[in-house]
């Protein structure tokens, strides 16, 4: 037992100010060994009801209680601010490890609902555990004793238990209604801002930008950009002294949910995981993330993207929503690092122009950092299913940051052209696109309906005795098969739809990213990752002696033809 026990008050992890022990207190504390285990709890819907049930209240009559009826060394097992449905409390679970160790006599409660409010869990308690380790129990306004087993108020307990668990349920739902109403309008449930936020003082449901925090986030949304992983940000940020979130939120005297590290410095992958993959960086409200099977069950699940609801422009945004959908691209793209801990700027872009399969990075610590390459991944597993591609890293570095420099250039410069022949190509290419997508979801809307028609008349004539019950179930499962996958067709149709119409709009974000890069002379991960889709790599040709050709599909904009747009520009 790691507790402490000072004039008869057992510590714990919920410490509230002790009630002074009385001399006849510490007289009983010499008469016996056990200890009389006085148990308070109060939880956030039992503040609702007044002071009845304070924990200062629930002291004074607990300590009362045990003084008149002369039981032996009182010691208080707090629990404040935990719910009745949650059984892993602090004081509770130290209080049965004094149970089990053989240290109480007889443990209190003001009344059965102090314990929990899960009958089941509750009764298992009262009805094994304790008296299993030889413990009496005693709830003083429930006028319930285990000492008396066959009195009537014993009886009733059980009865009791299953009111409380109602309560307990009926707390619940009221709650998870003001819960929905809230999240449909908008505000935020989370109890906590976000690292990067703190609470309007004047209206909490609002967050204004923590300036010194919100630099950190911008930090690690750069690193990533750059081309490290979670693991290498962390690394960084100890590196660089820089607090946790949690050590950042206890300096500032604010509450967290989290216990704070030894090392107020040390960064770990998780949270920076949390931090890249926040959406209300971006400045928008997400509500209803997270979902319980019961109230008994702790377990947050996560609910699926289209079940969560999406409020934009409800703060200010710290991430630019183009840099946050870049970072997530690039988290999909992640890859390992080799086993000299080297990476390459290139990693996760770089594809097979044949094959199309990705390219992988080759390096050992014996190559000079020249040496270094990109191989074909099918060739290199010896399937046999492409040719030898392979390029050395510094190649393949100059020729992209030649490509760079050639469009960059070229689209400042004649902006207005780009801009024409771009958008007349995409229309020509994404307009039959469209009319075949759109063609095809016609047919599958309609097929959908007549799955309907054909389902109700099968439900017809089962009812009237024309089909039998097992045909009936063998024709509505292939029924109910196809109109599973036609509704998952339907909407892949209607994303790419949405999505080629949209492109149309990218090309102003492409033209503005250009001109932040007007003056580009050095290729940095940042700029590559913010310009660049895919990288694809021709295989050689010896017999023309021509250099080994690369193919840049561009961010938002795909595949540039720079010869044709010159030749147009130039004629």
């Amino acid at each position: 037992m790691t507790n402490t026990i000072r004039s008869g008050i057992m510590e714990t992890p919920n410490p509230v100010r002790n009630a002074a022990p009385l001399k006849e207190e510490t007289e009983m504390s010499r008469a016996a060994d056990k200890i009389t285990a006085l148990y308070c709890r109060l939880s956030q819907e039992d503040t609702n009801e007044g002071e009845s049930n304070s924990i200062q209240n629930q002291r004074t009559i607990l300590l009362q209680y045990a003084k008149e009826n002369h039981f032996p060394n009182p010691t208080f097992f707090v629990d404040d601010g935990y719910s009745s449905t949650n059984y892993d409390r602090p004081g509770f679970q130290k209080m049965l490890e004094a149970i089990e160790s053989g240290q109480v006599a007889v443990c209190i409660t003001k009344d059965l609902s102090r314990l929990g409010r899960n009958s089941s869990l509750t009764g298992l308690y009262i009805n094994f555990t304790f008296p299993k380790y030889g413990v009496r129990y005693i709830a003083i306004n429930d006028y319930f004793d285990t000492i008396d087993p066959n009195s009537v108020d014993n009886d009733m307990a059980g009865i009791k238990n299953w009111f409380n668990e109602f309560f307990a349920k009926d707390t619940s739902r009221k709650i998870r209604a003001v819960n929905k109403a809230k999240g449909e309008r908008g505000e935020p449930l989370t109890v906590h801002a976000p690292y990067g936020y703190v609470k309007d003082e004047k209206d909490k449901a609002k967050w204004l930008v923590d300036e010194e925090a919100a630099q950190v986030v911008k930090h690690i949304f750069d690193l990533c950009m750059e081309g490290r992983g979670p693991m290498q940000i962390a690394k960084a940020l100890r590196e660089e002294r820089i607090l946790t979130p949690t050590a950042y939120k206890h300096r500032q005297g604010r509450r967290t949910p989290n216990q704070a590290n030894a090392d107020p410095y040390y960064w770990n992958t998780n949270t920076v995981v949390h931090i890249l993959e926040r959406r209300e960086y971006t400045g928008c409200t997400v509500n209803f993330k997270t979902y319980s099977n019961s109230i008994w069950d702790k377990k947050q699940r996560e609910t699926p993207l289209e079940k969560q609801a999406v409020f934009y422009g409800t703060h200010p945004a710290i991430i630019e929503q183009e840099v946050f959908d870049k970072v997530q691209e690039i988290r999909q793209q992640r890859h390992r690092r080799t086993r000299t801990g080297k990476s390459s700027l290139f990693s996760g872009l770089v594809y097979c122009a044949d094959c199309g399969a990705k390219m992988r990075y080759a390096t050992t610590s014996y190559y000079e950092k020249r040496q270094d390459h990109f191989v074909c991944a099918n060739y290199r597993s010896n399937t046999g299913t492409c040719s030898a591609h392979f390029i050395r890293a510094v190649v393949l570095e100059e020729m992209v940051l030649l490509h760079m420099e050639t469009v960059i250039a070229y689209v400042t410069r004649y902006e207005a052209h780009f801009r024409s022949v771009m958008e007349k190509r995409l229309k020509l290419s994404t307009g039959e696109a469209i009319r075949v997508r759109r063609k095809k979801l016609g047919q599958d809307e309609k097929r959908l309906a007549e799955l309907d028609r054909l389902f109700m008349r099968l439900y017809e004539d089962n009812v009237s005795g024309k089909v039998s019950d097992q045909r009936f179930a063998l024709m509505s499962a292939a029924y109910e098969d196809e109109q599973e996958s036609l509704k998952a067709e339907v909407q892949t149709l209607q994303k790419e739809i949405e999505a080629q119409e949209r492109q149309l709009e990218n090309f102003d974000q492409f033209i503005q990213r250009v001109h932040k890069y007007t003056d580009l002379r050095e290729l940095t991960p940042y700029a590559l990752r913010e310009l660049v889709k895919a990288i694809y790599i021709e295989a050689p040709d010896k017999s023309s002696g021509k250099r080994q050709g690369i193919r840049i599909a561009y961010d938002l904009v795909g595949f540039i033809p720079l010869e044709e747009l010159t030749k147009e520009e130039t004629a």
